[in-house]
């Protein structure tokens, strides 16, 4: 009896000793069975675009990542930027207590020459405090901006931090808010375009964006080119009222870069004849846009299609006398007939 009860207490204790070598003490790594702490990584996707692919790896160049607790407090930030992006796998390690937590994130900053976000404090700082500035020269009440800003992207996402043991990953999706914006002007009479003869704006309030990327109340950003160069283009000889034209034309290419375009805004694309001093065209440059919308085979709003798309190229076509020829444009190499010839 004696024998066979020490046999049962030794048994009891080896059981023991068991529990207490697979338990997840934090003051314990076992070679064996692994580290069994808990770890969040959180990870980047840029693939609202119109392809439909993640380009972060590509494009995203510094990342600034926010995370705040239910009362909206910062609880943590963490930045990166350079060569580890380009790695597929990369993940930011993100320290804190298990939890619900908002995280935001503002990619492409990197050392402030396009935006500029304020510095935040962590157990201070606030969400409403994250906004991000387009850095501009401000004077009357308009800011300018002619060059060509760095890519800019945003993101958000409610995550619930769990003490799973293991490491956990969640992922960003980004948006991005800049644009290049393409504008040109094709000389039908196969005359070369002297671009110097011009001048290309973009009229929009869209320099200062809210946490969660809305825009808020802002001066006029005036946005004009960083590119004005001539050449020549090949275009159809029917395409100005039927009648035989040049088939090689002289053209005025300016190349702009924007802040974010929204469905409900209404930007204005304005060039001016500066020898004749009158403008040539003013369009709502979004309507525009969205004309060739229907084009692509994804069913998306006109908000989902102006953040994927962040390129627009647009072509106008001007007559003998300088004039903006408004039956016909190319947008994003689609050829537009317009009905009535303008868009309210």
């Amino acid at each position: 009896m004696n024998k066979l009860f020490l046999l049962n207490r030794l048994g009891v204790l080896v059981a023991l000793m068991a529990l207490t070598f697979w338990s997840c003490d934090d003051s314990l790594i076992y070679d064996d069975e692994g580290d069994c702490s808990v770890n969040y990584r959180i990870k980047f996707k840029y693939d609202k675009n119109m392809k439909f692919a993640d380009a972060f790896s590509n494009e995203v160049t510094s990342v600034a990542l926010f995370v705040f607790d239910e009362t909206g407090t910062l609880m943590f930030q963490g930045v990166e930027s350079g060569e580890v992006l380009a790695n597929p796998n990369y993940a930011m390690p993100v320290e804190l207590q298990p939890g619900n937590y908002e995280m935001l994130a503002w990619c492409g900053v990197g050392s402030g020459e396009s935006f500029t976000i304020p510095e935040a404090v962590v157990g201070i700082t606030q969400k409403e405090e994250l906004t991000c500035c387009m850095n501009r020269v401000s004077a009357n009440g308009v800011g300018v901006v002619d060059r060509d800003l760095a890519p800019l992207y945003h993101g958000m996402l409610d995550v619930k931090f769990t003490d799973v043991p293991g490491t956990h990953y969640e992922t960003i999706s980004l948006t991005k808010n800049t644009n290049v914006v393409r504008v040109v002007l094709q000389q039908l009479s196969g005359e070369d375009v002297d671009p110097e003869q011009f001048s290309f704006e973009i009229q929009d309030y869209n320099g200062f964006m809210d946490y969660d990327n809305s825009l808020l109340e802002d001066e006029l950003m005036v946005y004009k080119p960083w590119s004005l160069v001539a050449g020549s283009a090949d275009v159809d000889a029917d395409i100005y009222n039927g009648k035989t034209r040049a088939t090689s034309v002289g053209v005025a290419v300016a190349e702009m870069t924007t802040g974010r375009l929204m469905a409900d805004a209404r930007p204005i694309l304005v060039v001016r004849n500066l020898v004749e001093d009158k403008v040539v065209l003013s369009v709502p440059i979004v309507d525009y846009a969205l004309l060739v919308k229907g084009y692509y085979k994804r069913a998306m709003d006109d908000q989902e299609y102006l953040d994927r798309q962040d390129e627009y190229n647009m072509t106008f076509f001007l007559d003998e006398s300088g004039d903006w020829v408004s039956s016909t444009i190319i947008v994003n190499s689609w050829r537009v007939v317009l009905n009535n010839q303008t868009i309210k």
